[in-house]
């Protein structure tokens, strides 16, 4: 797995929820579906969870997330 890889993979998450989720929701998903690709991985073990959220971040610019406020608790499709 690489880091570009978790785009994909928040936006299965937030699909498998129904189209939101908490962060940790999708932390866990990931943790749930990918646990062995993320042992494997190297570095990215270490910072998948920063990573995952730079990749949310992505995905708002790109417009495929709706924008989140710091006090907004859930990520969405858009």
């Amino acid at each position: 797995m690489k880091k570009e890889d978790l785009e994909h993979i928040v936006v299965e998450a937030l699909n498998e929820a129904g189209g939101s989720a908490s962060l940790v929701e999708v932390a866990k998903y990931i943790w749930r579906t990918r646990e062995q690709e993320l042992r494997e991985s190297g570095d990215l073990f270490y910072t998948w969870q920063y990573d995952m959220r730079w990749a949310a971040q992505r995905l708002r610019d790109r417009g495929v997330l709706q924008s989140a406020s710091p006090a907004e608790r859930n990520w969405a499709l858009a």
